[in-house]
Formats: C-alpha cells, structure tokens, sequence
C-alpha cells in the first residue's frame, strides 16, 4: 500500500476508472470519475468556475466532500522562474490542509528534457528531489505517471472501441495499479487537464 492522501484510497488490486469530462459551464469544468460499470461516481473535480479562484482545483469524493485542494503558485516568482508550480493540499474533516505534495512543469521550452515531475511531502529527502514524473502527452489521452524506479503507477488511455465514435477524447480510462493511492493520482490528473486547457480552464 501507499498511501499518500489517505490508504482509503487504496485498493489491493489493479482498478480501472473511467474519466467524463464537465461542460466548462458545470462547475467550471473538471471532470467526474466512475468505476469501470460507470455506475458509482469515486470522485469529481470542480475548476475554477464563477465562484472558485484561477489556479485552483478541488477534487472531491463520491460524497462531494473536498478531499484534495491543488494551487498554482503564480506572480512575479512564477514568471522569473524556470518551473510552474503546484502545490497539493490535503483537506481534513475540521477543513484543515497540510501539503501533501507539489507538481512542476517546465515554464519554458528550455527545459525539455525534464518534464512534469512530482515530489512527496513526506518523503522529501529523496536523491533527485522528485518522486514520480509524467510520461508521455496527456493531451492524447497516452501518457503514465512513473515512480522513480521507473514502475507505472497509473496510466492514461482511451477505449479504441469508444474512440472510433468520438472527435474529442472526452471519455477516457485510468488504470491505477495495486496499492497506490487513488485520489493522489487523479490530484494528478486534474493539473493536467488545467496545464493543457482540457476542460478545467478559466
């Protein structure tokens, strides 16, 4: 098990989830996560919509509490430096938030080589000072967070069968392997989805 949100959101099996993305007019976007039969919502995540604040995201549980709250550090730091970062918030029963990671994304074409990486809170001292990476193109609904041995510990994809029907990638499927923390991962997903304009966008 690892547990990075909660080991609530743990399963001792491999689970595939299906993603639906929101109109923007909804919440401001986001998406809503089934189970693979697409009959019990597991999570959803709201975007900024008229009410919430740009650069941040909520992902909630089937229930719609707030199990996760993602910002995006922005002003005039954000602009001198190389990286945009993220910083993900759990959000506790009292409404408390302690940090449970942070996500970077190369603010400029000079750093190509490195891509979106993902480092734990609690595991700070890591050697490369990152803990998970993206691996491929999230806009083609073809990509894999990798832990730093190199395991997939989730992938992107989307059904061919559905994807022979659809212009856009607007349903698509996670797999997330056994053990691993479901809400951290689609925490993950939803800075994404912003990142690349998909649906959470202001």
């Amino acid at each position: 098990m690892m547990p990075i949100i909660s080991k609530l959101y743990c399963s001792s099996s491999q689970t595939v989830l299906g993603v639906r993305k929101r109109p923007h007019v909804v919440n401001g976007g986001g998406f809503v996560v089934t189970d693979c039969n697409g009959q019990r919502v597991v999570f959803r995540v709201d975007g900024c919509g008229i009410h919430g604040k740009k650069g941040q995201l909520i992902l909630r549980d089937g229930e719609r509490d707030a199990v996760l709250l993602m910002r995006r550090k922005g002003g005039m730091v954000e602009a001198l430096s190389i990286y945009k970062k993220w910083k993900g918030y759990s959000v506790e029963y009292e409404g408390l938030q302690s940090l449970v990671f942070s996500l970077k994304e190369p603010n400029s074409c000079l750093v190509k080589n490195n891509g979106i990486r993902i480092s734990i809170e609690a595991r700070a001292g890591s050697n490369k000072g990152w803990d998970f990476e993206i691996r491929g193109y999230f806009p083609d609904k073809s990509c894999s967070i990798v832990d730093i041995r190199g395991n997939v510990i989730a992938q992107v994809g989307v059904n061919k069968e559905v994807e022979k029907f659809m212009e856009s990638k607007d349903l698509y499927h996670v797999v997330v392997k056994p053990g691993m923390d479901q809400a951290f991962v689609f925490g993950v997903i939803a800075i994404l989805d912003y990142i690349y304009g998909e649906s959470t966008y202001c």
